[in-house]
Order: structure tokens, then sequence, then C-alpha cells
């Protein structure tokens, strides 16, 4: 049985116990038993990544890498609760060296270290709903963030999980971060198929909350009219591909993040062409080259506090684990910007 089956079971299970008057109290307790040994084991291994750095000295900020495995709130196909332990896989399988493209070894704690997943089937297991779920989310991302130099680099998971992220984000800052968001798709939908909290609709809660100053949008291909106007209605400055070769000089000099928190960076692994990365949910022709995303990360100028990388499949990557380098390569280049 898959996870996300065995989950809705045991949600199932937990409403029958309730009609058969177990009390809500008892529930509810445990469930909070679970969450609180859930972030526990997020904060101690926070702790101890954080106090190895502060000892060894002259780090300003480590990416520290947090799975969110969460796939149900996807539109289409669930694989990418799957991702978190792929991405780690391809990151250290040997294939390649740990040396990011300008020189930084990721085997080096001082820039990459990993603090482990949120459990999320195991806490949808419970009967947890996705208000309380998110907010689990959000302080997973907050305790990694009181160890200094930690920063988190969250692995998705779809793209719902990037709301609690940047709330976790902008509320410990804080105030608003500029967000760079690589995507075939705006994902700013009111309330998709009446889903508040689908990967489709993240980017309107983020900027329904304020945790936005600047949202810019690049690689979309897939928008609607209301995905359109949605972005008129929050100010978002949407790059469409179709315009990608006039743009182009402007998003590989991008300057974000003065005058408010920093820079937070959401790649959707389905920003890129499918010749790059076929291991997504959507398959999207017209994208991004992989090139094209490093230059924009790379020449990026701007504080980096946070990132995600999201919507990788892996039931869908049947070329040789080809989509699980990608992402990895994604990874890696993100925690170069983070880390200093």
């Amino acid at each position: 049985m898959g996870g996300a089956a065995a989950g809705t079971k045991w949600i199932h299970h937990i409403q029958r116990l309730s009609a058969a008057k177990v009390s809500t109290e008892a529930v509810e307790r445990g469930q909070s038993r679970v969450i609180d040994a859930s972030l526990t084991l997020i904060r101690e291994r926070a702790k101890l990544k954080a106090e190895l750095l502060r000892a060894l000295g002259g780090v300003k900020a480590s990416a520290s890498l947090l799975g969110v495995p969460l796939g149900h709130n996807s539109s289409f196909l669930q694989g990418p609760a799957f991702a978190p332990p792929r991405i780690r896989e391809a990151i250290w399988c040997g294939s390649t060296n740990s040396s990011t493209e300008e020189g930084k070894e990721l085997n080096d704690p001082r820039v990459l270290t990993d603090v482990g997943d949120v459990p999320i089937q195991e806490i949808r297991d419970c009967g947890v709903e996705d208000d309380r779920l998110m907010h689990v989310i959000s302080e997973s991302v907050k305790t990694v963030m009181e160890e200094e130099p930690l920063r988190p680099l969250v692995l998705g998971g779809d793209h719902s999980i990037s709301y609690p992220v940047v709330r976790a984000v902008s509320e410990k800052l804080g105030g608003p971060v500029d967000i760079l968001h690589l995507d075939a798709h705006p994902d700013i939908y009111d309330c998709f198929e009446g889903n508040t909290y689908s990967h489709a609709s993240s980017f309107a809660r983020i900027m329904e909350g304020g945790y936005a100053r600047r949202l810019l949008q690049v690689g979309l291909r897939s928008i609607t009219k209301e995905g359109r106007e949605q972005g008129k209605r929050f100010g978002v400055e949407q790059y469409e591909m179709r315009t990608f070769s006039k743009d182009r000089e402007k998003l590989e000099n991008l300057k974000l993040g003065e005058g408010v928190k920093g820079v937070y960076v959401s790649v959707d692994v389905d920003c890129l062409d499918p010749a790059f990365a076929p291991g997504v949910s959507h398959i999207e022709p017209g994208g991004l080259s992989f090139r094209d995303v490093l230059n924009i990360l790379q020449n990026l100028q701007g504080d980096v506090v946070a990132a995600d990388v999201v919507e990788f499949n892996p039931q869908r990557d049947t070329v040789d684990g080809m989509t699980a380098m990608v992402a990895a390569k994604l990874v890696r280049e993100l925690t170069a910007k983070i880390s200093k």
C-alpha cells in the first residue's frame, strides 16, 4: 500500500475511533505528542550541526537540508512525496565530485549540513489536517533558523510546501523577502479545485500574507487567465517563456533583497524543458535549459536566506535517474549561493 493510501486509511480509522466515543481531546493529545517528537528530532539535529559549525568558526551561513516529503496537495500525481531521499542519494552517489561550479565543497560541513525530514506521512497518519500540518512545517523551518549559522534549503515535495516555508522565513526574520520563483506555472490560483493549500495556490497564500515584497516568476509557459489576473492583483513580475529571449539579459543580472530581509529562491523542477528534466508530474515543453537556470541563479545578486527545490517526481524519472541528478545539481548550486 502506498504512503498516501495508508495515511488515508488511518485518518478514516481515527474518525471511526471518534465515532466510537474516543474523546477528541485524547486524539488531539496523541497528535500533539507525535508533532512534538517530530519537532524535537529536527531541533536536536539542527542544534548539534550548528554547535559543530560554531566550534569550527569562520561560517556566516551554511545551507541546511530539510526534507518535506509532501505530495497530497498535488492536483495530478503525488510522486513528489518520494523525492527528498532520491535527491540526497543523487547528491552523494559518487558519479560526480562534491564541488559546486564555483569551487565550494559540499562535504565541508561549513558549506552544507542536513537536519533530516519533517515526517509528513507519520503526522498525517495520526489524522492531522492540513491547517495544523502547515504549521508543523513552518515550525520546523523556524527551528532550523534558530540555530545560527544554519539556513534552510528545503527539499520537496510538491509546491504547496513553499507557503509554510516562506511564511516561517518571513516571520522569523521579521519582515518580507523578495522571491525568485522558477516554474512553468505561476501557482497563484486563489483556491485550485477547492483546495486553498493546493500546490497551484501556494503563491496566492504567500502574497496574501504579506510575506513577499517582490515576486518574480520566471519560466512561465502554462498560465491561464486567472493566473495573469492574480499576478496583476498582487503586483507579480511574470516572465513568460515566449518572451524569454527579450528578457534574458535582465533575468541573468537580477539584484534582489535590498530593503527587505533577503532573497528566497523557489525552484520547481518543471521550469526546465522536459528534455533536461523528464521526471516531473506536469510535463510542459518549451522551458528553460539547465544552463539558463544556472545563469539566473549564479548571477543573482542578493543575500539568499532560504530556498526550496520542489516537484521532482521520482515515479516518472525513467531515464537512469536523470532528473534526480538535475535536482541534485540545483541543490548544489543553491548551496553555493546560500553558504558563506
